[in-house]
């Protein structure tokens, strides 16, 4: 599936939307790329246990991304529970989470290098119960110019048949091979401002 141009939108979960929300806002003051440091959603220390950090190291196809963030949740969902929390961060990617699942994943990530916008994913996975679990990914990127240098990324797993297990949810011993429901760049309504703009052109506000 290749990956669809879109408006913000297409994002569906309320905390994603902010987190969105702060990086249309950011990028209004630096184009074509927000600095990291005017990145500013608020206070989200409860939803670091469902985010990443990542710096990116050289770009294009050969970007390779090392781990500077992972949250609590996500280490659970990948099946890496096992691992010294001091180990779990300044490592790469592909080396954390095994060349399957890097395989799996690694499209949206150079897709939002090579694209310099928000990257937003949805799949369906099945829990080792066999409940059906939604699976929304959302890659900001951020750097100078043209270049992509860091990139903050929000994963969020919810499932209308209510409860679920998040363990091992995307590892490699999963129930089911994640299915891809969308996939979009998010690139409609975040040009440069023309002159003497209103502020909520470009902003999904909440």
């Amino acid at each position: 599936m290749e990956f669809k141009s879109a408006d913000p939108s297409i994002v569906r979960n309320i905390v994603q939307r902010v987190l969105l929300n702060a990086w249309l806002r950011a990028a209004r003051k630096h184009q074509p790329l927000p600095l990291l440091v005017d990145f500013e959603p608020g206070d989200i220390s409860g939803e670091l246990p469902d985010m990443m950090g990542y710096d990116v190291e050289s770009d294009g196809d050969e970007a390779r991304f090392v781990i500077k963030q992972e949250g609590a949740r996500l280490t659970a969902t990948y099946g890496n529970e096992h691992i010294d929390p001091a180990r779990r961060t300044n490592r790469y990617l592909h080396d954390a989470i095994g060349a399957k699942r890097y395989a799996r994943v690694v499209p949206s990530y150079l897709a939002c290098v090579r694209h310099c916008r928000p990257i937003y994913s949805v799949s369906t996975v099945q829990d080792a119960d066999g409940k059906d679990v939604s699976y929304e990914r959302l890659l900001l990127p951020f750097g100078f110019a043209n270049r992509v240098e860091h990139i903050v990324g929000s994963f969020k797993a919810i499932s209308l048949e209510g409860g679920f297990k998040v363990n091992n949810l995307m590892g490699l011993q999963s129930r089911s091979v994640p299915l891809i429901q969308i996939q979009a760049v998010i690139d409609h309504a975040i040009a440069p401002t023309p002159a003497a703009p209103r502020a909520t052109d470009d902003v999904v506000e909440l």
